[in-house]
């Protein structure tokens, strides 16, 4: 049979919850008129959800099951639905009702329209979490960030809640572990246009959460397994990251040269030091802008969507803080340090440098 996608639920102990969520996503099929698989992929659980899920497969036909034996883990679950799926156009979603089933129908209507990922998002405007404890409000936080660092434009790069092409996993080494099964898509996939959709996170309200400290680790291994993946396959989503972090930082150099160099040239013909300074920093800035805009950032969407003078305001925007860093630590070494003042304005570019690099990615060049 030809459906027109496959929901992947992995699960492992969901006997109070598989019944109720089948029938939820069965509904959104029939609301939308959808020809959908439900495809259960099962870590072998001891408690009643093959039985359960067994059942349910006697009156409807669109519900696949496959029990893994060996080899468990969510995201290995998941690897396994991508291949197993009967259709072109696969959704993850738990089955704890965490996620909400109403989404998939807008996620399903995305890929259709072009995109290669459609992502829930529960950080940008409009989503959510409720009713966390703050052990994994911080350990999802920590993730996010360290997620964000590879995937600046996607807020959400760790959520369990996204739909895709096959084609974007089908030649992909994966290489599934722990928790976080989109990070691993993203890293080495093949995809170009991505979207998200905001969502409220409702903590599951039946059953027992499977988050444990221990994937810490296993979440460090796969960034860094990641990031030594697109050294050799450049064609990688996160390599293209990389080379605008090395462009940015030979800008960064080439900012630092000019800097020091107005400096130099404003101190020599007797310019007072600190207007001296603060002229020196103007001017790099300008330059930074300049070479950012037309060579790291050169492809980014928001320049097909702002004019040239609104990403300047932008850049200035995020630049006067950095300006402010700059200012400060300087005038801070010089006065209390006994410090040169060309060591310590060459000390506080540096870490000027480093706060535009990781606010003007997002606000300036960033995805609107």
């Amino acid at each position: 049979m030809t459906y027109d996608l496959t929901v992947i639920i992995p699960t492992y102990n969901e006997e109070a919850n598989i019944s109720k969520i089948i029938e939820e996503i069965n509904s959104i099929f029939r609301k939308n008129s959808l020809c959908g698989e439900i495809l259960i992929i099962d870590d072998d659980s001891p408690d009643g959800t093959i039985t359960s899920v067994r059942e349910m497969q006697k009156t409807l036909p669109n519900v696949n099951l496959i029990v893994r034996i060996s080899d468990h883990g969510l995201s290995q679950s998941v690897a396994e639905g991508f291949i197993r799926a009967s259709s072109e156009i696969l959704v993850v979603i738990d089955a704890d009702f965490s996620h909400p089933p109403a989404l998939i129908s807008q996620m399903y209507e995305e890929i259709r329209a072009g995109y290669d990922i459609v992502i829930g998002s529960r950080y940008m405007k409009g989503g959510a979490i409720k009713d966390w404890p703050l052990k994994r409000r911080i350990l999802s936080f920590g993730a996010t960030f360290l997620g964000r660092i590879i995937f600046p434009d996607i807020s959400d790069p760790v959520s369990g809640f996204f739909a895709l092409r096959k084609t974007v996993v089908m030649n992909a080494p994966l290489k599934p572990r722990g928790y976080k099964i989109l990070l691993e898509v993203l890293g080495k996939g093949v995809w170009l246009k991505d979207k998200e959709i905001p969502f409220e996170f409702i903590d599951r309200q039946i059953g027992n959460s499977k988050l444990q400290f221990d994937t810490i680790l296993e979440y460090l291994k796969q960034l860094f397994d990641i990031c030594v993946y697109s050294f050799f396959h450049h064609e990688s989503a996160a390599w293209k990251e990389w080379m605008r972090i090395c462009r940015f930082g030979l800008v960064g150099i080439s900012g630092i040269a000019v800097n020091l160099g107005i400096l130099t040239l404003l101190l020599a013909i007797n310019v007072p030091e600190y207007l001296a300074l603060v002229s020196a920093i103007v001017v790099s800035i300008v330059n930074n802008f300049i070479w950012n805009d037309i060579w790291t950032y050169k492809n980014s969407p928001r320049r097909t969507v702002t004019k040239k003078w609104e990403r300047l305001c932008s850049y200035y925007n995020v630049a006067a803080g950095g300006a402010i860093i700059n200012i400060f630590t300087a005038v801070l070494l010089t006065r209390f340090f006994g410090m040169n003042i060309i060591l310590s304005d060459f000390i506080g570019t540096l870490i000027g440098f480093s706060w535009n690099f990781l606010i003007s990615r997002r606000f300036t060049w960033g995805r609107k």
